[in-house]
């Protein structure tokens, strides 16, 4: 299928509205009524592409400027319509699935889909529309609150983003001076934060026992259409980081102690992992922009890589600058209609951009890659299994990465690049345990939430100490992570992945070109799969076997003692 991508400040898409919604899905309705169940399926996919292509647009521009008032106008309306549309979705999908022909409508869309939307329709009610609408506010609350920080740090008004790079600097006092600024923010708005998020966890629960299930970890679940595995895996996985992962980067740190002589390592000596200071960009936006086709035609001979990622540039469908009013953090978003993925990201003139750039531009590949998929369904696989392009990606532009490196600093940067990732292992694992305790627990007090944060915390990752500042230590460090917040349960994906991606990493070091077509052959398979049949068909070994984590951090290891 071969279509004209408009440039992105070009994009229009209908907007919808509760009349126009119900008359397409009266249509399908009639289609249905009549026995013509394939154009009843292409009416369906055609009108959630629709809708999805408008509403993922909506939401991008409300994070290109949250100051914005008419996008977060935008952004309330879809919100407020976005229940409408889902109950008119879960609508067909329980007709269907009620059709006595399973096996025809899984010859049609195939099995993967039918569970999916199995799951689906266990996840919405009518009952609860209003408490969807109400949690899309209130996350939209906290993005805009974190978006709104204006910190006064070195003769400067900055952003969180733009408080990175004093975070990682050579200077100790500095990063400590950062770290406090940093918290002096949350400090001051955790009163403000620990509302939020209690309306949050109330509201999911109060959501989830209204459709049936004990508490939200179910529903948490399944909103993230995980059919193959569940929190007895994911506790079993939690173990193995423990087991295999804290010491070793308990071992790293202390090396890292030992030879800067410090008394101790500290939290805010952490982000320091290269002793010379951490590799930094080859130069500013426009040069890492204009250097990344090299790197990845470099990369890919076929030339595939290189001229999506032109396209994408020439076009406009990347925004990477940090600036004041721009929502944090990184992302990928789509536009089914399109075709075309987009960028997201906040630059800030360290390593991090680099990272940022390649993680994103995986998961921009993939979903090029899979875009004539028949089916939406199909377009972006469970995010476990979209964090492996990601972090995959990472890792295989290794060998050309000191094209976006500065000079001279390309192995520093590849082994900081290792440790960095096997520090994560602790860290997300945290997090996924905070959640699964949080909303076994939804009546606990603020204090009880941080406390649970802090013991966690200190269980994961036992070296960390925050010195004199208060307020992380008392447990609120979750308080920054916007996943908690708005996307529940949405985290151990990134480490289950990073499982993934070691793996490939290691493939490469033995098979440059046979591993990228594995990636290459991964990402066309999209979301047509669930997570382990797309583990196992691209020849890796799932996370949640015995002894992967321990082999690949065994490797690992083996290479950073070099």
């Amino acid at each position: 299928m071969t279509k004209t991508i408009p440039p992105f400040s070009e994009l229009s898409f209908p907007r919808p509205d509760e009349q126009s919604l119900k008359a397409r899905y009266d249509a399908i309705a009639s289609l249905l009524d009549a026995g013509d169940r394939v154009e009843a399926l292409h009416a369906f996919d055609a009108v959630r592409r629709e809708y999805e292509s408008w509403a993922s647009h909506v939401h991008l521009q409300f994070s290109r400027n949250t100051q914005d008032e008419a996008a977060k106008a935008d952004r309330d309306y879809a919100d407020r319509l976005s229940p409408v549309a889902t109950d008119h979705e879960v609508t067909v999908k329980k007709r269907l699935l009620a059709d006595p022909d399973r096996e025809g409508l899984e010859a049609i869309v195939t099995p993967h889909v039918v569970r999916l939307w199995e799951s689906d329709t266990t996840t919405f009610d009518p009952r609860i529309s209003t408490d969807l609408e109400e949690e899309a506010r209130l996350a939209g609350e906290y993005t805009a609150l974190l978006a709104a920080a204006k910190i006064p740090f070195d003769g400067k008004t900055l952003n969180l983003s733009g408080l990175v790079p004093y975070l990682q600097g050579m200077d100790r006092d500095v990063r400590h001076a950062a770290e406090a600024a940093r918290w002096a923010f949350f400090e001051e708005n955790g009163a403000e934060l620990d509302a939020l998020y209690g309306k949050l966890v109330a509201l999911r629960d109060r959501m989830a026992k209204t459709l049936g299930f004990e508490n939200y970890i179910e529903l948490g679940y399944r909103r993230m259409r995980r059919t193959d595995y569940g929190p007895e895996q994911v506790a079993a996985f939690r173990e193995k980081v423990l087991a295999y992962v804290t010491p070793l980067i308990s071992s790293l740190i202390e090396r890292r102690r030992l030879k800067m002589g410090w008394d101790k390592v500290m939290a805010w000596d952490e982000a320091l992992i290269d002793l010379q200071g951490n590799p930094g960009p080859a130069g500013d936006h426009d040069l890492l922009v204009a250097r990344a086709e090299g790197m990845f035609r470099d990369l890919d001979p076929s030339g595939e890589m290189a001229d999506f990622y032109a396209q994408m540039r020439d076009l406009g469908y990347l925004d990477l600058k940090n600036r004041e009013g721009k929502a944090g953090g990184g992302f990928c978003t789509s536009f089914p209609t399109v075709g075309t993925p987009y960028i997201f990201a906040n630059f800030n003139g360290t390593h991090n951009d680099i990272g940022v750039f390649t993680h994103e531009m995986g998961h921009a590949f993939q979903n090029w890659k899979s875009r004539d998929l028949p089916w939406i369904d199909q377009l972006w696989p469970t995010m476990e299994a979209a964090e492996i392009h990601s972090m995959g990606l990472e890792f295989l532009t290794w060998p050309q990465i000191g094209a976006l490196v500065e000079d001279g600093a390309a192995d520093r940067y590849r082994r900081m690049h290792l440790i960095d990732a096997l520090s994560f292992f602790p860290y997300g694992v945290c997090v996924d345990h905070f959640q699964h305790e949080v909303y076994a627990r939804p009546e606990m007090t603020p204090e009880e939430r941080h406390q649970t944060w802090q013991r966690l915390e200190k269980l994961y990752m036992p070296w960390r100490d925050w010195g004199d500042l208060a307020y992380p230590a008392k447990g609120g460090r979750w308080q920054a992570q916007l996943h908690i917040y708005r996307l529940p349960f949405y985290y151990i994906d990134y480490a289950l992945a990073q499982c993934c991606a070691l793996q490939l990493w290691l493939g490469s070091r033995l098979d440059r070109e046979g591993t990228l077509e594995t990636y290459r052959r991964l990402c066309a398979e999209g979301g047509s799969k669930p997570f382990a049949q797309l583990v196992s068909e691209a020849g890796l070994t799932s996370p949640f076997e015995a002894d992967v984590l321990a082999e690949v951090v065994h490797e690992a290891e083996q290479v950073l003692a070099l």
